[in-house]
């Protein structure tokens, strides 16, 4: 089996390293070569961008069984905007396509799973339910099993609450009833490897943890654990926050994740905070 992958980001290349073994041949995409990390070992690289595509990436796609997209949405969607065509003739029987449950949008806190219509309150979400959409369509107009990841806020080695203790930047910021949903890379990797074990064309998956927490009680319990000093509670009000960051505030919701479990057979690694954050103490944050 061949892979593709759209964007050569965090939890790509993470999954890549770990199913790197189920393929004979992988080759990925970065918007600039000179500045990427070198891939994974016998990973080809390719460069793509709305401004450039190898035009190599199309006898790529020819000749892959499966597809990765992690690239965001700008506008439509960058993949399919260059390579529909190509995509629609590859021999691709999975394509997983990465979301956020940030289409979504705010549900007050309640729960919600994948049978909740997306509810996008900005115009990337509004981007990402646009490219959902399109791909899903793809999947059913060509018969591929086209599958949407709807992902939670993630985490990992080099991207956790430790490295924001360590480097000074972490912000033990509270607003009354509010919780987040997390999802370890590890089991972003592991529900991924799954589906391709169990292709569904038009499905849709939350992948995420058991436990919506505070994020302040992430950041507490991570200075416990790495004997840190905890920062200041700071009220959100008065928080100091890019627009960005303080419109993730503006939506509460409880993700449930029962599809990824029940019908993929996934067991999380890491099934709340706790548990992640303990292994990544230990494998030094």
């Amino acid at each position: 089996m061949n892979l593709f992958v759209f964007g050569l980001g965090y939890t790509a290349r993470h999954f890549v390293e770990r199913e790197r073994g189920r393929f004979g041949r992988i080759a990925a995409t970065a918007q600039t070569l000179d500045r990427t990390p070198a891939p994974p070992d016998g990973v080809v690289l390719r460069a793509f961008s709305p401004e450039r595509a190898d035009p190599r990436i199309a006898e790529d796609l020819a000749a892959s069984d499966a597809i990765l997209v992690s690239i965001p949405p700008d506008g439509g969607d960058p993949a399919l905007t260059a390579f529909a065509a190509a995509i629609a003739a590859s021999p691709a029987r999975w394509i997983g396509y990465l979301s956020t449950i940030g289409v979504y949008g705010d549900q007050g806190g309640a729960w919600i799973d994948e049978t909740t219509p997306p509810a996008p309150t900005h115009a990337r979400t509004r981007d990402r339910v646009a490219a959902e959409t399109a791909w899903l369509d793809l999947g059913a107009r060509t018969g591929k099993a086209v599958q949407v990841f709807r992902l939670s806020g993630i985490y990992g080695p080099g991207r956790n609450a430790f490295v924001k203790l360590r480097e000074g930047r972490a912000q033990r910021i509270v607003k009354a009833g509010q919780v987040f949903n997390r999802i370890h890379v590890d089991d972003i990797a592991q529900a991924l490897a799954a589906s391709l074990d169990r292709p569904r064309p038009g499905a849709v998956y939350n992948v995420t943890d058991d436990e919506p927490a505070p994020p302040q009680d992430v950041t507490a319990l991570a200075a416990e654990i790495a004997g840190l000093p905890l920062p200041p509670a700071v009220d959100f009000e008065t928080a100091a926050l890019s627009p960005m960051a303080r419109s993730f505030y503006g939506e509460n919701k409880r993700v449930q994740n029962r599809r990824i479990t029940e019908e993929l057979g996934v067991r999380l690694r890491y099934p709340t905070y706790r548990e992640g954050l303990r292994a990544l103490a230990g494998e030094a944050g």
